[in-house]
């Protein structure tokens, strides 16, 4: 190889190079050129524009947060402080059936879709045009966008309470396949909320066979995961048969006291489908939720943390019951004053929690929620609470286990080919950050602290995080359906 040819814009040396794999960790370097890593390992006459050393540091594919609500976030914070901060390098939006797109609207949409928007004029009527924007004027982070089935049932229907007729059916159905072939990668649906609640499951099977034809996936904030996780899991499982499709499990937990350590039974349910069809899962790793308020969850919280409400916006940041009690009046009531409002509900175990993460197959996901007042803090901490907490400090699995589930086993269930791990050819999509130091600082009474320990973080080869602040570069990309390689559909 010529001199020239081993030119680069960027050389990192010295580095302990955690591939993604699963793969034991390696001491080398890194380098890039344009977009993509053009040498790994051996950098012996490699010189770049930019030489760092990475000397007792790790350096890993960026991390991939499979489950956001940052539709909109992308558009009003695009330098994506919260993400960048903590090594992510590309988010997967549109869960839960919440999307910004296919939907015009013109009032304040309902609970939850106004967790992403409380303004119609934020949404698009169509997917493309939400991908053009992105493409326009780009964000930090790379996005894969999903359509949410509860947009498509808002724009389709005019009583949400009930299973939607065959007309209103073929028109979410068109809707949907105009955004597939726009770019959106799937569908996903949010069965325990208010507009989707009524919907059978052969209304999102019907949907969901056009994922089939177009090579598409389904994401699912199933119908419970209190009492009835295992139907629930049954119902998710039934739309990946008839359907044809692979299906991802968002934020899988075991809710409320009586539930506790039910994750035995749902792991092994769910290891035991996994041998007839493709299903994946993700997890957060923390025993609490968030959500809009809603006074159907108390039962299952022990804790609950108001993180925002429109008519009293005062109360973010507050324990629910405190303000029950200086207001004089039950819980219940609150919620119905403070609503439009939402909330952070203590209702899980942490041993489900540990044993969810510890699972081979789960992938880790944020759920954030970018626009409440005073967010949940895994919006600023997920990906380093699992490299500190669980990974150094627990030992809960080891940090290429740790590494793997944020990059190339999310990579693998997204079907992106060319990122989620260290190869010549891959995009360069990095972190690099210190093992003995890296954890999550945002807490539940500060939640919007940047973590310790993320030293860089590259998007598309430019650098979008460095010295604890934003670069304010903005290379990320709009990845479309087309550029995926989505897991088998038979």
């Amino acid at each position: 190889m010529s001199r020239e040819s081993k030119q680069a814009d960027l050389v990192i040396r010295n580095a302990r190079l955690i591939d993604g794999t699963g793969a034991p960790g390696q001491r080398g370097g890194l380098a890039i050129r344009d977009d993509r890593i053009v040498a790994l390992g051996d950098l012996n006459g490699w010189t770049g524009a930019r030489d760092v050393d990475a000397s007792g540091h790790v350096l890993s594919p960026g991390f991939i947060d499979v489950h956001t609500h940052d539709d909109r976030a992308l558009i009003a914070n695009p330098t994506m402080d919260c993400k960048v901060s903590q090594g992510v390098t590309t988010v997967v939006a549109g869960n839960c059936g919440v999307s910004l797109a296919p939907l015009a609207i013109d009032r304040r949409p309902p609970a939850p879709i106004d967790l992403i928007s409380e303004d119609p004029r934020g949404f698009f009527a169509d997917f493309a045009d939400y991908l053009d924007h992105l493409d326009e004027e780009p964000p930090a982070t790379n996005v894969l966008a999903q359509v949410g089935h509860s947009s498509l049932r808002i724009g389709a229907m005019d009583d949400l309470e009930r299973p939607a007729t065959a007309g209103e059916v073929a028109t979410m159905r068109r809707l949907l396949e105009q955004s597939l072939e726009a770019g959106a990668i799937g569908l996903s649906t949010g069965l325990f909320y208010p507009p989707a609640k009524a919907a059978p499951t052969e209304e999102v099977i019907e949907l969901a066979k056009a994922l089939h034809q177009a090579k598409a996936l389904h994401t699912t904030h199933m119908r419970d995961e209190a009492d009835q996780v295992i139907d629930s899991l049954e119902e998710t499982f039934r739309v990946g048969r008839e359907a044809q499709i692979p299906v991802v499990i968002s934020h899988h937990k075991c809710a409320g006291q009586r539930n506790h350590g039910r994750s035995c039974d749902t792991l092994k349910l769910i290891d035991e489908n996994r041998a007839h069809q493709h299903i994946g899962l993700d997890a957060y790793p923390y025993v609490a939720g968030s959500t809009m308020l809603d006074s159907s969850l108390l039962e299952d919280a022990s804790k609950v943390i108001v993180t925002w409400s429109v008519p009293h916006p005062e109360a973010a940041g507050r324990d629910l019951q405190e303000i029950a009690a200086d207001w004089g009046i039950d819980m219940e009531e609150a919620v119905a004053r403070l609503t439009p409002a939402g909330g952070v509900f203590f209702m899980m175990d942490e041993a489900d929690v540990q044993r969810i993460l510890a699972y081979p197959h789960t992938m880790i996901g944020s759920d954030g929620l970018p626009h409440d007042t005073q967010p949940h803090p895994r919006l600023w901490g997920t990906f380093p609470r699992v490299l500190g907490h669980y990974c150094r400090d627990l030992q809960l699995f080891s940090l290429e286990e740790a590494v793997r589930k944020m990059t190339g086993l999310p990579a693998s269930e997204f079907g992106l080919t060319d990122r989620g791990r260290l190869a010549v050819g891959a995009a360069a999509d990095l972190v690099l950050f210190d093992p003995d130091e890296v954890i999550d600082a945002a807490t539940f009474e500060a939640p919007k602290t940047p973590a310790r320990g993320i030293l860089e973080v590259w998007v598309n080869g430019r650098s979008v995080w460095r010295d604890g602040g934003t670069t304010g570069a903005r290379p990320g990309r709009a990845l479309r359906l087309h550029s995926l390689s989505l897991p088998s559909h038979a």
